[in-house]
């Protein structure tokens, strides 16, 4: 915005300036021309000239009246389940306003948003916020300001809800929630025919975090449940989630000798469509499995794993492996399996890499650490079985069976454990190694798992694994913040320039990047409609979904008061109580009144014969 050329309050003075000293000109050069005995008197001169200059002030003040200097005072908004009583009787400088979602209350002035009400209260350095607390399209006009909140009680159930950010088909995700009022209460995750796949207990704080996983790609409706200490059931939360179908790993499987171990990881990573090759050492320079490849730079930048044993591991050659590390360097994931004694070369080789062993000349039992689920819960991840070997739902759950693993004891200071054994004993381990990460697997009969019928287990130890060591992935930097619900704010993040949303309906709204935000370049959307919406921003996609805005009030309740609570947090009510207030114009009447009066007694004066010589 340009500065004007000029200044209003100068030009106005420079101008009543001119017209003084033109009048004044005028009176002394009548004076000066009139005759003798025609001239005026001495006091009617000066009362004329004097004239001049006090009628050209009052109506400079008229025209630009002095700031008034302005008053700290406080505006007390209602929102939503105002009452009179939360309100109170106001102390001094107190101003009252209710914004739309307010109820009707008896003298208090209604404002379609907090901007409008503090512009028309220009004094307004402290807010106190009553209710439930400030919509998202009231919050940027409280920057600055001293906030005062004083929140309604929250409704019972859930009140808070944090969905994951991204679901991959096949993959475990977790969502976190809190709820309000329900001691001894439980809190469960349904899919989406209705059985219950996780349950915990509510804590003190009502804070909960259930998991599942979505079987395929596509919409899916899980339900959050809560119930109270006598198991009735309180509050039922629809969780529509969009799961992806990743793109699958590929991996390469390096082994020494064929075994069950590797048996079930191929029949595991079949059955999870991953992109496999697999070479399996047989003695007399033979392998078994696919078409044999060259362990070169060139073959490994194909694949993002490479799972191979010990054996595996010492059969290759120095340029192998210095392939091997400059590929791991570029962001390859490497597992190796220890399932024999170590050689001290083999030591020395993986003291290079970063892990320093010891120990792992012998095999020890180990129990897998499970979470506290309920039986419905495991039959459900478990699933419905195969054609040919059926699971009835009543069926009796197996046990987990006693693995074994090699006591290997991993002494490095960088390493970050993948998998515990009940007693906190680390099963496997990763490292940081140049882009990509290099791991060490100390479980060497994890089949067992699959034969004691709790393939579950089984496949969910090696996706973790596998996520964890595995390339990155690219990710989708799209990022929808707050709460997505109908007619209510929400920011899209990480959008280009001509981003749009699809709405249900097959509408399109354009978004436009608010410069404020910086980098993170986001846009606000108001959506109209319930149901899936599509963020498009040039060719990447991110699909969410908008609450009707009378479903799950508990929710809304909850993220108003969290977001009111937070800006009373972070406002420096000494510092904005303490700093000036910009001053305002008084009034005009009093001024005008004057000049009137005082260009009445002039024009009289100037009329009249008084003072004038016979």
């Amino acid at each position: 915005m340009t500065a004007p050329l000029f200044d209003v309050p100068m030009l106005v003075a420079a101008l009543l300036l001119v017209a003084v000293i033109v009048a004044s000109a005028r009176l002394l050069y009548r004076q000066w021309r009139a005759e003798p005995a025609q001239r005026s008197l001495g006091w009617r001169i000066a009362a004329l000239l004097l004239a001049q200059p006090a009628c050209a002030a009052l109506l400079y003040f008229a025209l630009v009246p002095p700031s008034l200097p302005g008053e700290a005072g406080t505006l007390v908004v209602a929102t939503a389940g105002t009452t009179p009583a939360q309100l109170g009787a106001g102390r001094g400088g107190e101003a009252f306003v209710a914004l739309p979602e307010a109820p009707a209350l008896n003298e208090v002035e209604r404002v379609p948003d907090l901007a409008t009400a503090l512009r028309r209260h220009p004094g307004t350095r402290r807010v106190r916020v009553a209710g439930a607390g400030l919509e998202a399209r009231d919050r940027d006009a409280m920057r600055g300001l001293a906030v005062e909140f004083s929140p309604l009680p929250l409704p019972r159930g859930l009140i808070e809800l944090q969905p994951p950010r991204q679901v991959v088909a096949g993959a475990d995700f977790l969502v976190g929630g809190r709820a309000n009022d329900l001691p001894g209460g439980f809190a469960e995750l349904l899919d989406p025919g209705r059985r219950r796949v996780d349950r915990v207990a509510l804590p003190g704080d009502g804070r909960f975090t259930l998991t599942a996983s979505p079987r395929v790609a596509g919409t899916a409706g899980f339900v959050v449940r809560l119930r109270d200490a006598k198991q009735a059931v309180v509050e039922d939360v629809e969780l529509p989630l969009q799961a992806i179908a990743a793109t699958p790993p590929r991996v390469l499987l390096l082994a020494g000798a064929p075994g069950p171990e590797i048996k079930y990881l191929r029949r595991w990573a079949r059955d999870a469509g991953l992109g496999l090759q697999t070479q399996t050492a047989v003695g007399g320079g033979m392998l078994l499995g696919d078409a044999p490849i060259a362990i070169n730079a060139a073959n490994l930048g194909r694949f993002d794993l490479v799972i191979l044993d010990e054996r595996a591991w010492s059969a290759l050659g120095d340029g192998q492996r210095a392939a091997l590390t400059e590929a791991i360097n570029n962001g390859l994931g490497a597992l190796l399996r220890v399932t024999a004694a170590l050689s001290p070369s083999e030591r020395r080789r993986l003291q290079t890499l970063g892990f320093a062993v010891a120990a792992g000349g012998d095999s020890v039992t180990t129990t897998l650490a499970q979470a506290a689920l309920d039986e419905d819960a495991i039959r459900a991840r478990l699933g419905p079985g195969t054609r040919d070997a059926p699971r009835l739902h009543d069926a009796a759950l197996p046990d987990v069976p006693t693995l074994t693993r090699r006591d290997l004891r991993i002494q490095s200071t960088d390493a970050v454990p993948m998998l515990r054994d009940a007693g906190g004993a680390w099963l496997g381990a990763w490292r940081a190694q140049g882009r990509g990460r290099i791991a060490l697997w100390t479980l060497t009969d994890s089949y067992r798992l699959v034969l004691a019928g709790r393939d579950d287990l089984h496949g969910e130890i090696w996706s973790n694994a596998l996520a964890a060591t595995g390339r990155a992935q690219a990710r989708n930097d799209l990022v929808i913040e707050g709460e997505t619900r109908q007619r209510q704010r929400v920011a899209l993040c990480g959008v280009a320039v001509g981003a749009s949303v699809s709405a249900p309906d097959g509408s399109r709204t354009t978004l436009l990047r608010d410069p404020a935000t910086g980098a993170r370049n986001c846009a606000a959307f108001w959506p109209r409609l319930a149901g899936w919406h599509q963020l498009l921003s040039g060719d990447r996609s991110l699909p969410f979904f908008v609450r009707a805005e009378t479903v799950a009030a508990g929710l809304h309740a909850g993220a108003m008061r969290d977001a009111t609570a937070r800006l009373a947090a972070d406002s420096a009510i000494s510092e904005a109580t303490s700093a000036s207030v910009p001053g305002h114009p008084g009034e005009r009447w009093p001024w005008w009144l004057g000049w009137l009066l005082a260009s009445a007694a002039t024009w009289w004066l100037e009329r009249s014969r008084y003072g004038r010589r016979a």
